[in-house]
């Protein structure tokens, strides 16, 4: 594990995934359908986490491909300017592909999301694009499932697999199962099972070690297989009921922090770039987790999801604020 959280201290990440656009009810606590203005901002799992992880202090170059047309523009020019994140191997590509597209609200009861990727232009990144990343210049390599769920997104992802373990880099995966990005579930279980045996440090929820390992009753014991053969680190989250971590030294059990939240959306991305940036910052294991729980309480708390990760100054005033984290869950 030395070598993976020596990896993350680096503060430097390479992150392989989409960028997209979000669009959201100007006004909070309405739907879709009654809302007559709309946000724009940048979205899209990968580059959510590199944004967390640049408005932390840390550095981080997305790799992706993006339409050529005034939304593919406008996710890379956000990317870039807004939010810091290096766009040197962001790829323009041609023909039919389109962005993402999400459109959300900002409430929790009777919460729509709607989520258009066909066609998506970050499938269609090549293993010509991953081989012309310089993995030496990193500390870790970071991406999240749903890169791995149409080719040749799949296999140039397999590819900067093996491109960044031999540079030495750890992979960080965060399982992130979408269904409707799959053509079956059986071949998400496969390929995202084959992905985070090849993983260093694998985050989800219970559902979705639950979903590779056949059933959600199974999730925990396929968390626990995966940190006693393959990997390092592997955080099991629970929803309200917190989150396991797992490692070859034992078990840590984390609560969450409870807030009013606005919406559901954009959690997970920040968790993953708020226990990265902690463990860079020299925080140990169980705090970094707990950290990262914050970072996610904050963003629910906010509209939109890149707009609302938090800097390092909104972190120390939340938790200073806030009375502490749950009593988390014992788990057989």
């Amino acid at each position: 594990m030395n070598d993976v959280i020596e990896g993350i201290r680096k503060n430097d990440f390479v992150v392989v995934g989409r960028v997209g656009l979000d669009l959201f009810p100007t006004e909070v606590g309405i739907g879709i359908e009654e809302a007559t203005s709309f946000t724009k901002d940048m979205g899209g799992s990968s580059a959510n986490i590199a944004t967390g992880i640049v408005k932390l202090g840390g550095k981080a170059a997305l790799v992706t491909s993006v339409s050529d047309d005034a939304v593919g523009r406008t996710c890379q020019t956000m990317l870039r300017d807004k939010y810091g994140v290096d766009d040197t191997y962001v790829n323009t590509v041609g023909g039919e592909a389109r962005n993402s597209l999400a459109l959300y609200e900002s409430r929790i009861a009777g919460h729509q999301s709607v989520i258009y990727r066909n066609g998506a232009a970050d499938f269609e990144m090549t293993e010509d694009d991953i081989r012309a990343v310089d993995y030496h210049r990193f500390g870790a390599l970071v991406t999240a499932g749903t890169v791995f769920a149409a080719e040749p997104s799949r296999t140039a992802a397999f590819t900067a697999f093996d491109l960044a373990r031999k540079a030495g880099l750890p992979i960080i995966f965060d399982v992130d199962y979408r269904p409707y990005s799959w053509p079956s579930p059986q071949v998400a279980a496969d390929v995202l099972s084959r992905a985070g045996a090849l993983s260093d440090v694998i985050v989800g929820n219970d559902e979705e070690f639950g979903f590779m390992a056949g059933g959600i009753e199974k999730g925990l014991d396929k968390a626990r297989e995966l940190a006693a053969t393959t990997a390092s680190i592997v955080v099991y989250k629970m929803g309200e009921h917190g989150a396991v971590t797992i490692t070859k030294d034992g078990e840590l059990r984390t609560g969450i922090y409870n807030v009013t939240a606005l919406k559901p959306t954009g959690a997970g991305d920040s968790f993953m770039a708020g226990m990265l940036s902690s463990i860079a910052d020299g925080y140990e294991l169980e705090e970094a987790v707990l950290r990262g729980s914050a970072c996610a309480a904050i963003v629910v708390g906010k509209p939109g999801c890149a707009p609302a990760m938090p800097y390092p100054a909104d972190l120390t005033e939340f938790l200073n604020t806030h009375p502490g984290a749950s009593v988390p869950r014992d788990e057989g």
